[in-house]
């Protein structure tokens, strides 16, 4: 199986919801950090990007028909590349709407998840992600408005000067199923668009929010 739908986007644009539209949509399975924490086979792969390896996306992304959050969002550019039949979706939301949810959810975790009670799979692949987001992704910046809205807003620019047009969707999911069903070219379905993942439903994944 090859990816046929790439997210671009970084996590807290609404990726938990666009995983489950996709999969309602047939693009299914969806790739997602869910999946990783979920399938601890996974986390020498990226333990091995994170230490510099070559990125393989048809290893991967073995066996799912789309991706979308960290840690594949991290490998957009080789996973369009290696799959140049695929679409890409570009998630986003308002600045202050992804920043209000970053911050109390991922950019708080990346400060405290070492003093969290983890299963080891998932400290380890937090262990891989933390260089990956907190470094080549926000240069430093992942707990400051400002540097963090800047690198947010410089993956969409690269997204956009790097995928043609006609490859590309620049995705809110509050826009429903309308835009992303006319890109993918499948019909609406009857059920409403998922709405999923809110800060609560973060922290539950991983025990609870810390004080």
């Amino acid at each position: 199986m090859s990816l046929k739908v790439i997210g671009s986007g970084f996590g807290r644009t609404g990726t938990r919801s666009l995983k489950e539209a996709l999969e309602i949509l047939g693009f299914g399975p969806c790739h997602h950090m869910e999946e990783v924490f979920a399938r601890p086979e996974q986390v020498p792969l990226w333990q091995a990007i994170a230490a510099g390896g070559r990125i393989d996306p048809e290893v991967l992304f073995k066996g799912y028909a789309a991706q979308v959050d960290w840690p594949g969002c991290h490998v957009w550019r080789e996973s369009a590349a290696a799959f140049p039949d695929a679409k890409v979706v570009h998630s986003k939301r308002p600045d202050e709407s992804w920043w209000k949810s970053y911050s109390q959810t991922i950019g708080k975790l990346i400060t405290v998840y070492k003093t969290m009670p983890m299963p080891p799979h998932i400290m380890d692949m937090m262990n891989a992600m933390e260089p990956l987001i907190s470094e080549a992704t926000f240069h430093g910046k992942a707990t400051d408005r400002a540097g963090a809205l800047k690198a947010y807003h410089r993956r969409e620019a690269d997204v956009r000067a790097s995928i043609a047009p006609a490859r590309l969707l620049v995705f809110d999911v509050a826009e429903g199923w309308g835009p992303l069903c006319a890109f993918l070219d499948v019909p609406v379905p009857a059920t409403p668009f998922p709405h999923r993942n809110l800060k609560d439903d973060f922290w539950q994944v991983l025990g609870g929010e810390p004080v």
